[in-house]
């Protein structure tokens, strides 16, 4: 196995925790949390939108995860929970700003992401693989094709905004990792075209309001 691929654990094979750890802290009671380094933020700074952003797109896919169970479309379930685990590098990449490497080297080097890019190549890989066989359109593709596409479209709107959401903390983040939330949008967009395909659920396009439509291409 590659260092880079990913093992999807169960519960029962990770370390567990005492019963008694408690959920909440109460330290966030007036409005700041902390980030990886220790440092105390407002729970409105850019930072945390970003983090809100990966954590909804990760919940999203946890969803379509679901709707894709026992049916055609199943053998993407691997990739998506694949993803859920890289959007979690991705919110320790984005708790832990560059800026503050002279302070925490230790923990900037534990929350580089895909230094090498190779996370980003396997989605354009990824991406290749499921646009074979694909109809090519012409027209723009209204979100439809069943409840776990439909859901794979929610989840790359999601996407788009969490890649808003890193801009203004761009130099405090490493590049890869606003490559990868750009591309991982593309790749949902194909992922719902490939489940609506692949659960034969007919995918919907825009009409102009004038009536005006352009078909696939057959």
């Amino acid at each position: 196995m590659s260092q880079h691929e990913l093992t999807i654990k169960a519960p029962d094979e990770v370390k567990s925790y005492p019963a008694t750890m408690k959920v909440y802290t109460r330290t966030g009671d007036k409005g700041t949390s902390s980030l990886f380094t220790g440092e105390r933020r407002a729970k409105d700074d850019a930072v945390f939108d970003a983090l809100g952003n990966t954590d909804e797109l990760s919940s999203m896919l946890g969803l379509a995860i679901a709707y894709l169970q026992a049916t055609p479309a199943d053998t993407l379930i691997p990739r998506l929970e694949a993803i859920q685990c890289l959007l979690q590098d991705v919110g320790s990449n984005v708790a832990t700003p560059l800026n503050t490497e002279k302070q925490q080297p230790v923990k900037i080097r534990r929350t580089r992401f895909d230094s090498d890019g190779y996370h980003c190549t396997q989605l354009e890989q990824w991406i290749d693989e499921l646009s074979e066989g694909l109809p090519v359109h012409r027209s723009f593709i209204l979100p439809s094709g069943g409840l776990a596409a439909s859901t794979l479209h929610v989840a790359r709107t999601i996407c788009r905004r969490a890649e808003r959401s890193l801009v203004p903390l761009k130099d405090d983040i490493d590049k890869e990792t606003m490559v990868f939330v750009n591309r991982l949008s593309d790749f949902l967009f194909v992922a719902a075209r490939w489940v609506a395909m692949a659960q034969g659920v007919p995918e919907k396009i825009y009409v102009h309001q004038q009536g005006r439509s352009t078909e696939f291409d057959k």
